[in-house]
């Protein structure tokens, strides 16, 4: 059995002390306010009843989930399945398809399992923000009650500042969030003490035997109430999917040092006061607050919640990056906000949407308890695909035997499916919200990543060989003009559109023509010696392929210089970039339903042209449409 390092790059001394307060800020925003709505979750309104048996119990549950799933399996396990240092369930997918590569029928299966999880990411990204801005505001109704009515604007407007300030990077979002995020787990840490100093007995739930008993005592109601208890796991999957931002070490030391001791103190915390008053069960987070630090509490608690968001917005940029060079996703535009860290992205139009839906979300249910509902089927949704994925990268990658590798996968499986099915019981109390969000995603990466397949097929079938036309040219050869033209193609086989078209209407062929692919690898980065590969046909025409992996940004003007040491030499000034625009037609042909031919060439037509994407000057470029019926 073998094991990838741990650590792909090591780093130490200031930079793993400025990375791991980047994480704190960052990537634990989001698990590190659980507190705020888990326990309340579990005994409140429509919870357990607060008994000691039944608090210990949960306690117990909320222990041994905060360290099988997020210590052993994320932060030992799913960590380890780094590609090249990019984590995410797209890059786990793309490891998993790598290890059964001579399987059509498991790739597929893979591929659907891996859409799905991603497509339930971004449900819990437009979630994430909505249930812990309200919990952290919802506050003042516990201080003054009177302000009650004030709890949904206030959330809308923290939210409308929270994606404004997505444009600036969380590089430095990191720095800013981060020393904030340290005295949140502080705080919570030295509340939580306090009031288990008061209670010392709830350390008795360290006992995983009273798990066992909450389960025996209360039957189906403890069954429920895994569903609340699941929230102390929210944020766990952005450990993974932020893995490219901050890298494993900083991320596995903050884990360790800071986060998951603060985490405990205030749950047990929580716990004890439940034990010695069973009715601060309507908000035991604030109400184990002293009254004089009320108010500044809600302020820290609401400044936390917001940099919560930024764990899974940042995931969502990263997931859509990835989703896009490996053809899941339209193009669209990606901005990189550090020089420092590639992994560092903002991208406009997610921005725009996530913070839409999340309105949507606010304004819709309007409680942290109405979200909370929702809230469970998204985040174990994506844990279970992550398991999967993960079993088939430890078999076909890693090599584990199934000695070790059945026991542990299900095990994880176990835990993963009985939260999403404790979960799935609350579909029609609000947990339709993220299902019905994660099947729009999923609608749209699977129609997108089909309808290229489509476009593709057509072209390939109405292609001229391009070995016929290389050797049509040498019997009756065209006026060859000055300079090189480089043509965008998919298909390398046959004869480009542009070619054909500028042949046909200007009745010339430049001096040097230059079929271009752009390939995307199931890596996050090319090596250098896989970047460029030139192979010349005769008759001064070359195939040119170029490989980018699924975490880089495509410039094609920059790889070109490469080709100088191939005896390819390129001079800019001297070079016509021709691209076949495709007009997508919807048709009754088979391939796909009619309506999602159409959303194809709605999504086709929107996206973001690839001369763009791929960086290639406009004042160089000559575009000819073509209409391609799928």
């Amino acid at each position: 059995m073998t094991i990838p390092s741990s650590d792909s790059t090591e780093v130490s001394g200031k930079r793993l002390a400025a990375l791991m307060l980047g994480a704190a800020g960052v990537v634990y925003g989001d698990i590190g306010t659980s507190p705020l709505y888990a326990i309340q979750s579990v005994f409140g309104e429509h919870g357990i009843n607060a008994t000691p048996d039944n608090v210990l119990g949960a306690l117990s549950l909320v222990f041994w989930a905060l360290i099988i799933v997020v210590s052993l399996k994320y932060i030992l396990f799913v960590m380890r399945a780094d590609n090249k240092g990019e984590g995410g369930i797209m890059s786990l997918m793309a490891l998993a398809q790598r290890g059964v590569k001579g399987s059509p029928r498991m790739r597929m299966m893979l591929l659907t399992l891996g859409l799905f999880g991603a497509a339930l990411f971004y449900g819990d990204g437009v979630i994430t923000p909505a249930i812990s801005v309200l919990s952290a505001v919802e506050g003042v109704e516990v201080a003054a009650p009177h302000l009650a009515e004030f709890v949904v604007p206030i959330t809308v407007a923290i939210i409308l500042v929270l994606f404004a300030a997505q444009k600036h990077g969380t590089a430095r979002l990191g720095a800013f969030f981060g020393p904030i995020m340290v005295v949140w787990f502080v705080v919570i840490g030295l509340l939580g003490a306090a009031s288990i100093v008061q209670h010392p007995q709830v350390l008795f739930a360290l006992s995983p035997h009273y798990a066992v008993l909450f389960f025996i005592h209360n039957h189906t109601d403890a069954f429920l109430a895994l569903g609340a208890v699941v929230l102390v796991l929210t944020g766990a999957e952005a450990l993974y999917a932020d893995m490219g931002h901050f890298g494993k070490k900083p991320i596995r030391r903050a884990w360790s040092i800071l986060v998951l001791p603060a985490l405990l103190m205030n749950y047990f915390g929580q716990g004890a006061l439940l034990i010695r008053d069973p009715s601060t069960a309507t908000n035991p987070f604030y109400l184990m607050v002293p009254a004089i630090l009320l108010y500044p509490m809600i302020v820290l608690a609401t400044v936390a919640t917001v940099i919560a968001s930024q764990a899974v917005i940042s995931g969502a940029y990263s997931m859509t990056s990835e989703a896009m060079l490996l053809g899941y996703s339209p193009r669209m535009q990606v901005q990189h906000t550090s020089s420092e860290h590639r992994g560092q992205i903002y991208l406009p139009w997610i921005n725009t949407m996530l913070m839409i839906m999340v309105l949507i979300a606010v304004l819709g249910f309007r409680t942290d308890s109405a979200l909370a509902a929702a809230y469970g089927i998204a985040v174990t949704g994506t844990m279970a695909c992550t398991t999967v994925l993960l079993l088939v990268v430890a078999r076909k990658l890693w090599h584990w035997p199934l000695l070790i590798l059945a026991p542990l996968g299900a095990g994880l499986l176990i835990i993963d499916l009985a939260f999403f099915s404790a979960n799935l019981i609350k579909v029609e109390y609000g947990g339709w919200f993220p299902l019905l969000l994660g099947l729009l995603v999923f609608v749209v990466m699977s129609t997108w990543r089909r309808g290229r397949e489509l476009v593709l097929r057509e072209m390939k079938q109405g292609g001229l060989s391009l070995e016929t036309f290389i050797a049509s040219i040498a019997n009756h050869p065209p006026l060859r003009v000055p300079g090189t033209a480089i043509f965008l193609t998919a298909n390398q086989d046959s004869v480009p559109h542009a070619l054909l078209h500028n042949l046909k209407h200007n009745k010339v062929l430049h001096e040097r023509n230059v079929l271009l692919t752009v390939e995307t690898l199931d890596t996050p980065t090319a090596d250098a010696g896989e970047r460029v590969e030139l192979t010349a046909l005769g008759r001064e025409f070359y195939r040119l392929v170029m490989r980018f992996g699924f975490s880089e940004e495509p410039d094609v003007p920059r790889a070109l210089q490469q080709c100088q040491k191939l005896g390819l030499p390129f001079d800019m000034m001297d070079t016509t970039f021709f691209l076949s625009r495709e007009n997508i037609v919807a048709s009754e042909r088979a391939g796909m339903a009619l309506w999602r031919d159409k959303l194809f060439a709605f999504l086709s037509r929107n996206a973001m042209p690839a001369t763009a994407f791929f960086r290639i000057p406009g004042n160089r470029l000559v575009e000819l449409g073509t209409q391609v019926e799928i």
